[in-house]
């Protein structure tokens, strides 16, 4: 396994729409996916889209660890391939984002609460569920990856967008 650098913002691999993973059970999905496990525990993130590792494929991995969600359950390490979201409730929830390709800033964004999410996974098989909350938002933050957007793309107020320590001092 090896740990991949990490695009930043600005980067051109991190504007473009990223190309469709045609075999999912290829060797090289697998090793892709097994250096982006590698690489998300090492940064530490809870999600990161190959774009961010400088491969512009259609696939995204994350985790919610416990506690980080409204019920307080996690959701186990999951890998999306090829994924189509589709709202649910146009009711937004706006939440603090932070982004691995934008180290150590953060800032609000509006969300739907809730979506259904349609994938394969590693082997090949459908993957067909709804998220809610800050699951949902953990999605929908990975696979805007996917077609070049960045978080702050989706911020209505770039007032609040600002290094995390910044923000943290200023509540204190």
């Amino acid at each position: 396994m090896a740990i991949l650098k990490i695009a930043r913002m600005g980067h051109p691999v991190l504007m473009g729409i990223a190309e469709p993973v045609d075999d999912p059970t290829s060797p090289e999905i697998a090793r892709l996916i097994n250096d982006m496990i590698d690489t998300m525990a090492d940064a530490p993130g809870i999600g990161l889209a190959a774009p961010q590792v400088h491969v512009p494929k259609r696939l995204v991995i994350y985790r919610v660890p416990e506690g980080r969600s409204e019920s307080g359950e996690g959701h186990p390490l999951t890998v999306l391939i090829n994924p189509e979201i589709t709202v649910l409730n146009e009711t937004l929830d706006v939440g603090i984002e932070g982004c691995l390709s934008l180290p150590e800033m953060a800032g609000p964004v509006a969300r739907p609460k809730r979506i259904h999410v349609r994938a394969l996974d590693h082997q090949g098989e459908e993957l067909d569920y709804e998220a809610e909350g800050f699951h949902a938002r953990v999605i929908q933050h990975e696979c805007d990856h996917l077609d070049g957007i960045l978080y702050p793309m989706r911020m209505s107020d770039l007032g609040q967008f600002g290094y995390v320590e910044e923000m943290t001092q200023a509540q204190e």
